[in-house]
């Protein structure tokens, strides 16, 4: 699909979603191509990508929907020798 630098600047929504849906979009000014508009899939499974996607149905990933929890940190001890130091004495 052609279309000029006007055009696209007053439909810019619906030249974009049309895009989305998989039609290429060549952008003109005085009858030259100077872009090309491709659009990228919507996205699946409340926007995860399809790798995820395929793992939820697969059924080797689940998900409710939320944010992650993770484990509380670790406590470190303060009375510890540095990790750089650590390394440093390992290369003598």
């Amino acid at each position: 699909m052609l279309v000029a630098v006007r055009d696209l600047k007053s439909n810019l929504l619906r030249i974009l979603a049309q895009a989305q849906a998989g039609e290429v979009i060549e952008v003109i000014s005085h009858q030259t191509p100077i872009a090309r508009i491709i659009g990228i899939p919507a996205m699946t499974h409340s926007g995860l990508d399809q790798g995820l996607g395929e793992l939820i149905g697969n059924g080797t990933l689940s998900w409710s929907g939320g944010k992650p929890r993770f484990a509380p940190p670790l406590k470190l001890d303060p009375t510890g020798c540095c990790v750089s130091q650590m390394l440093l004495d390992d290369r003598r």
